[in-house]
């Protein structure tokens, strides 16, 4: 039996998502890659992200008013975060009122990179998920 282009894509596919989560990372409890990912998968961080990359520095309150729908409380823990993984840097200068400004790392601007190539992927596709939306509420 051949094996067609299709197919060695979705071997390589394969290899590449079994190499995430080979035994050779340890337990799913305790793998890197998906602690990695769940600091990071989150639409506040992805919206974090995607706020901080509109501008060189950003004051928190900006922040807050960039991303929609975010609460304090939220926005703090996901700053944080960001800031204990290397994604986000802040400086606080000792002001009264205090001022804080946070930017993203290089680290940050890389996985910015990659945040806007699935935003492009989600753009592009917007209307296949929007009508495999419909067709799935239709079997409801």
């Amino acid at each position: 039996m051949a094996v067609t282009k299709d197919d060695n894509q979705y071997l390589d596919i394969e290899e590449r998502v079994n190499k995430i989560f080979s035994p050779e990372r340890g337990s799913m409890q305790f793998c890197p890659v998906k602690d990695i990912l769940g600091h990071f998968a989150d639409k506040w961080s992805i919206f974090t992200i995607l706020a901080l990359g509109k501008r060189e520095k950003v004051r928190f309150n900006e922040l807050k008013e960039m991303v929609e729908g975010i609460s304090q409380r939220m926005l703090t823990v996901t700053l944080r975060s960001l800031e204990e993984n290397g994604i986000v840097a802040r400086k606080m200068y000792q002001e009264i009122p205090p001022r804080v400004e946070y930017w993203l790392t290089p680290l940050g601007r890389s996985l910015l990179e990659k945040i806007l190539e699935l935003a492009n992927w989600s753009s592009t596709n917007m209307d296949a998920i929007v009508a495999a939306r419909k067709q799935f509420a239709k079997k409801q």
